[in-house]
């Protein structure tokens, strides 16, 4: 009876370990067959992203290579064939060195995300196969799966659908149209704090946005008080700001010049020294600081500006290493502004911006090319412990400013800047354009009066220092150092508790400018303290009779 028991008790051990080996069979069976799956739907996902990524850098070349064509075209009838053999190989040799550029900057950081993520796969399939409470095959290529539709489907969408919350929506409410020309609109920005007030008698500033990034950027998120041109305005200070009229539709902005530019900014500062009874502060952001320092040298601005605030603007191009470096390794010949330019319906010519903006990606070969682009996003959602769940209105508004925020330049005021890039402002300061026909020399800046506040990004790789403190050679100049690129003064510290926020005044370390330094709101709160010092004592003289003294 005893043998019988122990037989059955065999039997069926061997019975119940089968059914647990063959149920265990199944389980990884169907866990291989799970995880298969996500493989297979995150890799149709993953090179969806990449082929958006390389569509996305490559539709400017079309224009580039419509513009290169009628340009070349010209050039072929007058030029050598010996000389355009030559040249074209070089050229070709340039693209070979950037697509080398590219492809070394691309393969790095594929290799270091791959690496990592290779090593989490080993984890997880060996937890599947062995147990263990961490995160098994299944887990894994399910964060996976949902990683890579947050970067390649969601995180788009949320870059679209960021608009209504970025930059200038003038219906809204928050602007006041003043007046316009045939070229710009001017609004003054009411504070985004209706508790605030704007000072009627207080001092004035006109902002001047870029030319090619355009004004949203000024005005990032005043919803999340992220906004430049609204941290002056949220200080009770008079704030306008000049907005371009669309050059799609204005062919008076397609043919504006450079003397237009000070025409009109003219215009404005008079009224709007008139509706507060004191000089305007100029205030340009990159482009838009070359463009008011013209406009001041130009002496249209003489009796209605007294001070200026440049951030992050190239005054002496030709110093800006990275792209003059960039420039020099391009054969000669092809160092020309006509094979950016297309002609428009109605035969008017501009400045094709999205080429202007991919020539800028080019120059950054190494961190632009589409497949680094790609994984940086990637990066930029992952975390150890998974992808984040949220996508940051910053970074969708960011990438909002650089996808949607390119438009055509006149062709006229992009040469102006494309000659401060190519040839360089000479011994005695003086510049090499011109407005009116007149010299413009950086020395007049003290002959005027003017104050100058020069604001630079300490990691700024579109308008590097040199570019941007070039004046300092000729003229004496205050210089506030922010730490980041070209951007951040615009999206990070326009936040009012940001440690280098604009209203404040800060330590700064930067080699060179180490001490105090004061941001462009506090410069010109300080510049409004000292008029009504100055109207003080002004007004006591008076009031005991010596006229004078007051005078």
């Amino acid at each position: 009876m005893s043998y019988r028991k122990n037989y059955f008790e065999n039997k069926w051990d061997m019975f119940s370990s089968t059914n647990r080996s063959f149920g265990q069979f199944l389980e990884w069976n169907s866990k291989i067959i799970e995880a298969s799956l996500n493989v297979i739907t995150g890799a149709e996902i993953y090179w969806k992203g990449v082929m958006q990524q390389m569509n996305d850098f490559m539709a400017p070349s079309w224009n580039a290579i419509k513009s290169f064509t009628d340009v070349e075209g010209k050039n072929l009838r007058e030029v050598p064939s010996w000389d355009t053999a030559r040249e074209f190989i070089e050229l070709l040799q340039f693209n070979v060195e950037l697509i080398t550029r590219g492809y070394t900057g691309s393969l790095a950081t594929m290799s270091d995300y791959h690496l990592h993520q290779m090593k989490e796969a080993l984890d997880a399939t060996r937890n599947s196969f062995f147990g263990g409470d961490a995160e098994d095959i299944v887990g894994y290529t399910r964060r996976q799966l949902q990683f890579m539709d947050l970067v390649v489907n969601a995180y788009p969408k949320a870059i679209r659908d960021i608009k209504s919350e970025y930059g200038i929506h003038s219906e809204s409410g928050g602007y006041i149209k003043v007046a316009e020309t045939e070229r710009f609109e001017l609004y003054q920005v009411l504070p985004s704090d209706k508790n605030i007030r704007v000072r009627e008698d207080g001092k004035p500033i006109l902002v001047l946005p870029p030319y090619v990034l355009g004004p949203n950027i000024l005005a990032f998120l005043p919803g999340k008080h992220r906004s430049y041109i609204h941290s002056f305005a949220d200080q009770g200070i008079p704030t306008y700001i000049r907005v371009l009229k669309n050059i799609d539709t204005t062919p008076a902005v397609q043919l504006m010049t450079g003397e237009d530019d000070a025409s009109d900014t003219r215009i404005f500062c008079g009224q709007i020294m008139g509706r507060h009874g004191k000089p305007v502060t100029l205030n340009g952001y990159c482009q838009g600081g070359f463009m008011a320092v013209v406009d001041i040298l130009s002496g249209e601005l003489d009796g209605l500006v007294d001070a200026l605030i440049t951030c992050v603007a190239p005054m002496d191009g030709s110093r800006s290493k990275a792209l003059v470096e960039y420039i020099q390794h391009l054969p000669p010949r092809f160092r020309k502004l006509g094979y950016a330019v297309k002609k428009l319906p109605n035969g008017n010519r501009v400045v094709d911006g999205k080429v202007i903006s991919w020539v800028y990606k080019l120059k950054s070969m190494e961190t632009e090319a589409p497949l680094y682009s790609f994984y940086r996003d990637m990066r930029m959602f992952e975390k150890s412990e998974g992808p984040m769940q949220k996508i940051k209105d910053t970074a969708a508004a960011i990438n909002h400013w650089l996808i949607y925020d390119r438009s055509d330049l006149p062709l006229a005021i992009t040469q102006l800047s494309f000659d401060s890039y190519t040839k360089p402002v000479d011994k005695h300061g003086t510049l090499p354009v011109k407005l009116f026909g007149r010299t413009l020399n950086f020395k007049s800046m003290e002959d005027k009066g003017i104050k100058w506040l020069i604001c630079i990004g300490e990691r700024d790789e579109l308008v590097d220092a040199p570019a941007a403190l070039a004046p300092l050679d000729y003229v004496d100049a205050e210089v506030t150092v922010f730490p980041k690129g070209h951007g951040a003064i615009a999206t990070t510290w326009s936040l009012p508790t940001s440690a280098y926020a604009l209203q404040k005044s800060f330590d700064v370390s930067s080699p060179g400018f180490s001490g105090r330094h004061r941001g462009p709101v506090r410069f010109q709160l300080d510049l409004e303290d000292a008029l009504m010092d100055e109207a003080f004592v002004v007004e006591a003289l008076m009031r005991n009779g010596f006229e004078e003294m007051a005078a």
